[in-house]
């Protein structure tokens, strides 16, 4: 995550972190902001596999299948979802139906007097004890309300909002996992480059032994090559270690065990990508970037929101009814039944509803003023990747030739070398311009792919067409 964090994909990853949440209410009306999970999260796995025995042979494609199916950011922002459905649920109990149903048996003596009844029982204003059965099912349903209404408006925004962030954690976990994948790649042409380097600054040490035994080498020369033999060792090592952790990296975010074995199957895609034309480009992205289709929900939710408050200064009506049975007995129990209707007119509430009117209405206004802020972030990103794309697409075109240059050079400095024309230091300045044009061809060849990558999760098409952007793999 550091890495992709570091060379470029900062803006891109930082989308789900940056993006408010989707607007609810407590069920004391209080707004909450449902924040998504931490951008951490997505560096983990929240499902781990087994450890197997062999080697798992792992391509982009398995790579990527078990990000979306393993992934601890992921899993987090389905649990946020659920959370927003639960809250749709929430705010629909008000407006349907309150089923339940009492029975009650009890014995009373009463007192007529206390209740002021001028009567006596045989000289006494004492009555009972006497037995009372009551069971009756009691319904109360909510006909008209204006603010129920409007908060269920903004729950439903709100869950398609969660819906939407969920599809944008998928486009993040494939554009990390792609990532990974890649860097372990480039991880391993590294370590390959310095195994193939160690091995010429051998032969040029060896040869530089022998030059010496002839007389045609001086001792310094011996020794330069050695160092630089040493120094490649040192390189080896290096990219070793590197290599062993971004594995480890990579089974992390896929949700492999870190001790288990595996082997990338793909190699470094260096294919051509599938022209883009900008002004289609642009409207693809505001049709299908996921982050920004979550944004309108939104939005839409915050207005549902603020009608919501409007409606709590709006009459509400309720209806409740119950039939039963009651009598002093079980077997005497009678049937009877109440209905009754209500209607509540608001006249003065505080500055209740004025307050979350006012609050309502600032939360609405921020959203569009960041809706408008990210309709112009998504061109810039768009443009921006375009720009990315095409300038590493020649960088690599000039790594490619300075890697031909350099060892062409490393092979007229070997001959003078041996003809006695020049010292070893040629032939050492020749081997680092090797391992430089080398370095500078993987990290072109690292540059160009997450600069497809990027411009895949510009236009909301990662997880659909990232294989096609990589060049089919």
């Amino acid at each position: 995550m550091t890495a992709l964090l570091g060379l470029g994909l900062r803006p891109a990853a930082a989308q789900l972190a940056a993006a408010p949440g989707s607007v609810f209410t407590r069920p004391d009306d209080t707004p909450v902001a449902m924040t998504p999970p931490d951008l951490n999260a997505f560096s983990g796995s929240g499902r781990v596999d087994k450890l197997v025995a062999g080697v798992i042979r792992l391509s982009l494609r398995d790579a990527l299948e078990r990000g979306l199916n393993h992934n601890l950011g992921l899993l987090l922002s389905q649990q946020q979802t659920v959370v927003a459905r639960a809250q749709h649920w929430r705010n629909l109990s008000a407006l349907l139906p309150n089923v339940s149903a009492r029975v009650s048996e009890s014995v009373q003596k009463v007192n007529l007097a206390a209740f002021g009844i001028p009567f006596t029982v045989n000289g006494s204003s004492l009555v009972g004890p006497f037995g009372v059965f009551d069971a009756r099912p009691v319904v109360t349903e909510r006909i008209l309300d204006f603010s129920a209404l409007g908060r269920l408006q903004s729950a439903d925004e709100s869950e398609k909002a969660a819906r939407h962030s969920l599809q944008d954690a998928r486009e993040l976990v494939v554009l990390i996992v792609g990532n990974e994948y890649l860097l372990t790649l480039t991880n391993a042409a590294r370590l390959e480059s310095a195994r193939a380097e160690l091995q010429t600054a051998k032969v040029i040490f060896e040869r530089s032994q022998d030059l010496k035994t002839a007389g045609v080498a001086a001792g310094i020369d011996v020794l330069r090559s050695q160092v630089q033999m040493q120094q490649q060792q040192q390189r080896v090592l290096v990219a070793e270690n590197q290599l062993q952790k971004q594995r480890m990296q990579l089974a992390r975010v896929i949700g492999l065990p870190v001790s288990q074995p595996f082997e990338l199957t793909d190699s470094v895609p260096n294919s051509p990508m599938p022209p883009v034309e900008l002004e289609p480009a642009l409207q693809r992205a505001y049709d299908r970037r996921p982050d920004y289709l979550a944004f309108l929900s939104r939005v839409r939710a915050a207005g549902m929101q603020l009608k919501g408050a409007r409606g709590e200064a709006l009459p509400t009506l309720d209806i409740n009814g119950d039939i039963g049975a009651i009598g002093r007995t079980v077997a005497s129990a009678r049937e009877t039944y109440s209905i009754a209707a209500s209607l509540r007119i608001p006249i003065f509430q505080g500055g209740k509803v004025k307050g979350d009117v006012m609050q309502a209405q600032a939360v609405l206004d921020q959203l569009r003023d960041q809706l408008e802020d990210m309709k112009g972030r998504i061109e810039f990103e768009v443009r921006s990747s375009l720009l990315d794309v095409q300038t590493a697409n020649d960088q690599v075109a000039v790594a490619q030739q300075s890697i031909e240059l350099a060892g062409e050079q490393l092979r007229q400095a070997q001959d003078r070398y041996a003809s006695g024309v020049s010292g070893s230091l040629e032939v050492v300045q020749a081997q680092e311009a090797v391992a430089t044009a080398n370095e500078t061809y993987i990290q072109a060849l690292y540059r160009i792919n997450v600069a497809k990558l990027l411009l895949a999760r510009a236009l909301g098409v990662a997880e659909q067409q990232v294989r096609d952007f990589l060049g089919g793999r």
